[in-house]
């Protein structure tokens, strides 16, 4: 049974499936009946390092990126209307791969073009992130987002880090930006110039 997170909340998944090396992070989301205008919600990853920012430009994961340098974080693949039960997108990581410089993968979904297209989480409800564990595909914990982010353009839903005794551990984070995908690159030190 998968461990349920509530804001904030973390846990070791190295305790919950023992020699843990790669994981799947599987995002949902479904979309309210709105004025019609379609929706189109994306995934992306954020390798950063010790000082909070991302290592490079390249650890930026998203669509027209989908691979880190060090191949260990890998964008899964664009569904563009979140149609479907299960993961509408999914973003891969190998601690195995990663590099040593790497203190975290940080998780997010924004809502393309939505400043431009006067969307927003508001219309958003259903969003989660799931870990799943690569060798057997069991979920191992999971984070069903409040909707209490109502003008937010992006969301960082959670992060993925290795703790003090090298175990890995996911964090559910549920943090906001209205300035969408180019204000969280932004806050992450990717430079978007």
């Amino acid at each position: 049974m998968a461990v349920s997170l509530k804001k904030g909340g973390n846990v070791s998944l190295s305790k919950e499936a023992p020699g843990l090396n790669a994981v799947t992070v599987g995002l949902g989301w479904d979309v309210r009946r709105t004025d019609g205008a379609a929706f189109d919600l994306d995934a992306s990853a954020f390798v950063l390092g010790a000082n909070d920012k991302v290592l490079s430009d390249a650890h930026f994961i998203f669509y027209n990126n989908k691979v880190s340098p060090d191949g260990a974080v890998i964008y899964g693949g664009d569904n563009r209307t979140g149609e479907g039960e299960g993961d509408d997108e999914t973003i891969i990581v190998d601690f195995g791969k990663l590099s040593a410089d790497a203190k975290k993968v940080v998780v997010a979904v924004t809502i393309h073009d939505g400043e431009t297209k006067g969307q927003n989480f508001g219309s958003v409800q259903n969003a989660f992130a799931r870990v799943t564990n690569n060798a057997d595909g069991r979920e191992l914990a999971r984070y069903d987002l409040s909707e209490d982010a109502s003008m937010n353009v992006a969301m960082i839903f959670v992060e993925l880090y290795r703790g003090n005794e090298g175990d890995i551990k996911v964090k559910a984070i549920g943090e906001g930006w209205r300035s969408g995908l180019e204000g969280l690159a932004s806050a992450m030190g990717v430079n978007v110039g």
